[in-house]
């Protein structure tokens, strides 16, 4: 049996350190990223006006601000006044941004009223998994 020593391709070596390089930027870019969850409770009987408000402004970030990578709202299901969303930035400059924005103050203005308290916690990605779908 005679043993050939295989060459590794420079395309494959290249793919390799592409790789190698493009996980250390994506590492890099969560650890700059402001994730924070807020938790807010709203008037029962504006939820639904509260929801469309919610739902204009999240789609709206997330479709013209570029730092504005993630946003999730959920609402408890024993009480769906209680909402929690979870928005994640690109960084701290992008969220500033966001706060600033013409959506997002038109968001505030629209369910100043509507909203009877609010918590914002800034919190730590520590772990993410998801489906390439």
């Amino acid at each position: 049996m005679q043993l050939r020593q295989r060459k590794t391709p420079i395309f494959a070596l290249s793919l390799f350190t592409l790789f190698i390089s493009f996980s250390d930027t994506v590492k890099a870019q969560s650890e700059n990223q402001m994730v924070r969850l807020a938790r807010i409770k709203v008037n029962p009987l504006q939820l639904q006006k509260y929801n469309s408000a919610l739902k204009e402004q999240m789609t709206t970030a997330v479709r013209v601000e570029p730092g504005v990578l993630t946003y999730y709202a959920v609402a408890d299901k024993n009480n769906s006044s209680n909402i929690t969303i979870l928005e994640i930035y690109a960084d701290t400059t992008a969220y500033k941004l966001h706060i600033e924005t013409a959506h997002f103050k038109k968001y505030k203005d629209i369910v100043k009223d509507m909203v009877k308290s609010l918590e914002l916690v800034d919190v730590k990605l520590i772990g993410k998994a998801e489906k390439g779908l």
